[in-house]
């Protein structure tokens, strides 16, 4: 038994307009990255650069979910009976790992700006950091409505909004060098923002992981599943139970039942549907299993 998702006119137009706001924010904020990169190198800003390598996780995270929406269109084949949706965990797992790499290099860069500080062009950096503040500002905004929704555009609005913290420390770092030239400010800046790289990207990799090791998704509790199963009058002998995340936001189960009564086939399979559903698992596989078929002795249901 498998439970599919009919996509109504709704559905199509909310998944266009969600399309339509992340190419709007992914083109503007990659168009400051690249403002951000230059400015740093010309300021001689390491707060800047950081900010930027930060930036690129939103450009990262924007292209990503951009890139799941078109793929999940196209339908699945005889060689890919899922289609294409675990390119998205793919996607995930090495932007993860690109950015654990770029922190990486933010924070032994800081370190050698601590050892040998150098001079910093404060109002280049300043300037340039408060208009990628606006940038970020404008790209939650647009996100924001459909984040609540969506799984794929709320990771994307809380990069946008993680960058968002990062320009302010960039700010922040700005102030001080112009106000006090204490320019270790600007390396203490980046480690901060290497950090916040740092704990995202990790748990990007830790999720994609997870998903592709095909784990129970967290806010899955198989207990819970398993009670809701057996709790099922006339539903016997529950095992083989798998649960696990096809990609974001796409929970699929596996399934063996033993039933006595074969008229109660198809009312039994639409109250398992309706269990599960209660629980966000999207596409279920459950096989009856006839005890007069089998000869299966009533032992009681196990996992």
């Amino acid at each position: 038994m498998n439970r599919h998702h009919n996509h109504g006119h709704a559905y199509v137009v909310s998944r266009h307009k969600e399309v339509g706001r992340l190419k709007w924010v992914l083109t503007i904020t990659l168009v400051f990255m690249v403002a951000e990169i230059v400015g740093g190198f010309f300021s001689r800003s390491l707060a800047l650069l950081a900010d930027a390598g930060h930036m690129f996780t939103d450009v990262a995270a924007l292209s990503l979910s951009l890139f799941a929406m078109r793929l999940a269109q196209r339908p699945p084949s005889k060689t890919k009976t899922f289609g294409y949706v675990r390119l998205e965990i793919l996607a995930a797992l090495i932007n993860g790992a690109t950015l654990l790499v770029i922190a990486g290099f933010i924070l032994v860069e800081a370190w050698q700006r601590l050892r040998s500080p150098v001079e910093i062009n404060g109002i280049m950096m300043l300037s340039i950091a408060i208009l990628g503040l606006g940038v970020n500002v404008v790209g939650a905004a647009l996100l924001r409505s459909h984040a609540h929704d969506n799984l794929n555009v709320r990771g994307a609005y809380l990069h946008v909004l993680g960058d968002l913290l990062g320009s302010v420390g960039t700010i922040v770092a700005g102030v001080i060098i112009l106000t006090t030239g204490w320019t270790p400010a600007d390396p203490i800046i980046s480690v901060v923002i290497a950090l916040l790289i740092l704990f995202g990207a990790w748990k990007l990799v830790r999720e994609a992981a997870e998903v592709l090791l095909e784990a129970v998704p967290t806010h899955v509790d198989m207990d819970v599943v398993l009670n809701a199963l057996r709790s099922i009058e006339g539903l016997d002998e529950v095992h083989d139970v798998h649960v696990w995340t096809l990609t974001s936001g796409f929970v699929a189960l596996s399934a063996h039942g033993v039933i006595d009564d074969p008229a109660r086939h198809t009312s039994i399979l639409d109250e398992i549907r309706a269990r599960m559903a209660e629980y966000d698992i999207a596409h279920i596989t459950f096989q009856i299993e006839m005890r007069a078929v089998y000869q299966i002795p009533s032992s009681g249901s196990e996992p």
